[in-house]
Order: C-alpha cells, then structure tokens, then sequence
C-alpha cells in the first residue's frame, strides 16, 4: 500500500497547477489531503473518481475557506470517522480517518501558533490528540498518522535552527511534545529510512526560499511502531510544485 500526504493549500489552487495530473502519475492507493480550503461541492469529484479514486471523503472547516482535510482512496474503507469527537478540534476540520482490514489512515492538520491566541490553542490542540491516540491504540493498534504537524521535530528538519530558535514551529516545547508523541510508539518512516540534512516538506514564497531549499519538514506520516517490520520506502516528493509544501510518501506491506 502507497499512501502520500499532502497539503495542498487550497485544492482548487492545486488543480489549476495541475495536481490531477500529478495524481494520475504518482497514483498512490490512498492520500491524505490537508487544507483543502473547499467543500465537497467545490470540488470535482467525478475528475477524481476517474482517476480510480472511488472512494472520497471530506471534512471542510465550519469557517468556509479554511483549513479542512481530506483522503481519497482505491481501496474501500471498512469504517470512515470525520473527527475526533472533541469541538475545539473538529470546528476547524482538522482530522479524518479510514479504516481498513488491518491498518487505518488518518489525515491530520496540526494548528500553527502564528499569534498568541493560535500557539495556546495549539498547545491545547496537541495534549487533547495525544490522549485522544492514546485512547485510540487501545483499539485500533495499527495507525498511519499522515499530515502537516506544523513542527520541525530536530535541527536538521529546519534550514536555520539557530535564528529559528524562537519560532514557532521549532520551539522548544512543540519540539519536545513531538517526540514524546513519536516515542509513544510511532516511527518517523521518512527518517527510518533516511538520515540526510537539507530534506524539507515546506518552504516560505518569500525569497525565493523554494529555489533555495530554506525550507522546513513539517510533514510526517508516523507509523505505529508494530508497523516496522512492514514498512519497505519512505520518500518527500519535492518536484510536485502544487502548494507551499510538497507530498510525503510511505510503503508499506
């Protein structure tokens, strides 16, 4: 099973830029699609569906024009779950679920901390998901956790880290809850299968900072530990230009 995430930054913008073209080539089994920016009925669904995505499921913010997530699939799902029951997260269309026979997916779209207001609710965002996973392994041990989790987990994950010290994103706190949320018993696949610096999942539009590779990886499809022995690619797809940020990928058996 391929599975890509990708935050697409508006899907509308995406498929202007050719994303339904890039799908049809990368076709992956499924892909976790994060601020679509759009309801369903914005949305071409039938153009979709022709490319083998039968399966499609949405979950828009309440506030039209923002955030929300998404994940298409080949495969049928057995049981789909749009949020997580708690409404401070699900007002804002951040995380969708499918399940399958032995393995779920999950699309996720962590909160940023651009002001103060945002970065408190952030910090409120992620302590309620990691119970929220806690409560959920007990039931469904086999997850892939795939979206933007708008943290750099260490310094070689940002192009700066010193002057980015302070940022949020790469602050000391958002750094330490990702890996205690990694060590709960999930794997970075992209870094299970490689340890290169300069392997970035977003990048600014100001300065040319795409063509400069001053980006920062903040995407991750993190995978129940019990999913190692599976696990056979990991890889960021920097050559798709439909967004700000560029897919992720992850194969597992």
């Amino acid at each position: 099973m391929i599975v890509i995430s990708y935050n697409v930054n508006g899907i509308r913008a995406a498929i202007t830029k050719g994303f339904l073209d890039w799908l049809s080539a990368a076709n992956p089994d499924v892909i976790c699609l994060q601020e679509i920016k759009a309801l369903e009925n914005q949305i071409p669904t039938e153009d979709i569906k022709a490319l083998g995505y039968n399966y499609q499921y949405y979950y828009p913010a309440q506030k039209k024009g923002y955030s929300g997530v998404a994940i298409l699939s080949k495969i049928e799902p057995k049981q789909v779950v749009f949020g997580t029951g708690i409404e401070h997260m699900d007002f804002e269309g951040r995380n969708l679920r499918v399940d399958f026979e032995d393995v779920s997916v999950m699309s996720l779209y962590l909160p940023s901390g651009t002001n103060i207001d945002r970065l408190s609710h952030k910090f409120m965002y992620m302590d309620d998901f990691q119970q929220y996973i806690n409560q959920l392994k007990q039931t469904i041990p086999n997850l892939i956790i795939c979206g933007d989790y708008n943290i750099c987990h260490q310094a070689i994950d940002i192009h700066d880290p010193i002057r980015n010290a302070k940022v949020s994103g790469f602050l000391p706190e958002e750094r330490a809850w990702l890996d205690g949320f990694m060590k709960s018993g999930f794997i970075d696949s992209f870094r299970y299968f490689n340890n290169e610096p300069h392997q970035y999942s977003w990048w600014s539009y100001r300065a040319n900072a795409r063509n400069n590779n001053k980006g920062w990886r903040i995407d991750y499809n993190l995978v129940s530990d019990n999913l190692k022995d599976r696990l056979t690619r990991a890889a960021i797809l920097p050559e798709a230009k439909h967004s700000d940020h560029c897919p992720i990928l992850v194969e597992i058996k």
